[in-house]
């Protein structure tokens, strides 16, 4: 399966925080905001969280998973290797879907936690979800409040939505989930 190369994060609390206090007329403060801060302003999806940024890279996902994830196109940018003949030499035509390709991506937080709701729900592929976790996981080595508010749509909403519901809301396991989730 693909390999993730968490590259880095831009953008600071501290940056966040100003920019929130610019959006109530209130002057830049000082500090680290507390980790409840930090949760409550992710939860409320603010504006100002868009300022943390994350950048990384897959390397050998296949192609139709890389697919799965250029469907999101808000907050995020996606630079994915071509397979254009002209330029590697190989005949596109006789690759197959699941051709590995180098997936590199660039996001504000709150995309990040949009885009979470997808592809960490039961109903995704394993594969997409997979890679997914990936970066949370790789998240969460850096930016811990970022990471707890990356959840699946049933967390998110406090029922599944889908058609064909996975079962997992039905689960001791969703509600510790929930509860995690919600807790501040």
């Amino acid at each position: 399966m693909a390999r993730i190369k968490f590259l880095h994060v831009k953008g600071t609390w501290r940056e966040v925080a100003d920019a929130a206090r610019t959006t109530i007329r209130r002057e830049e403060g000082e500090g680290e905001p507390s980790a409840r801060w930090k949760k409550r302003i992710l939860l409320a999806e603010h504006s100002p969280v868009r300022k943390l940024c994350f950048n990384w890279k897959w390397e050998d996902l296949p192609y139709w998973v890389s697919v799965h994830f250029v469907r999101h196109k808000f907050g995020i940018e996606h630079f994915v290797s071509t397979q254009r003949t002209d330029r590697t030499g190989e005949d596109r035509t006789a690759k197959t879907q699941d051709a590995p390709v180098v997936h590199e991506c660039f996001a504000n937080a709150q995309a990040v936690m949009f885009i979470s709701r997808r592809r960490l729900c039961g109903q995704a592929s394993p594969e997409t979800r997979a890679a997914w976790r990936a970066v949370v996981d790789a998240i969460a080595e850096k930016e811990p409040e970022v990471a707890a508010c990356c959840v699946p749509e049933c967390v998110y909403r406090g029922f599944c939505p889908e058609f064909k519901p996975c079962g997992y809301c039905s689960t001791p396991a969703f509600q510790e989930a929930l509860a995690a989730y919600r807790s501040v």
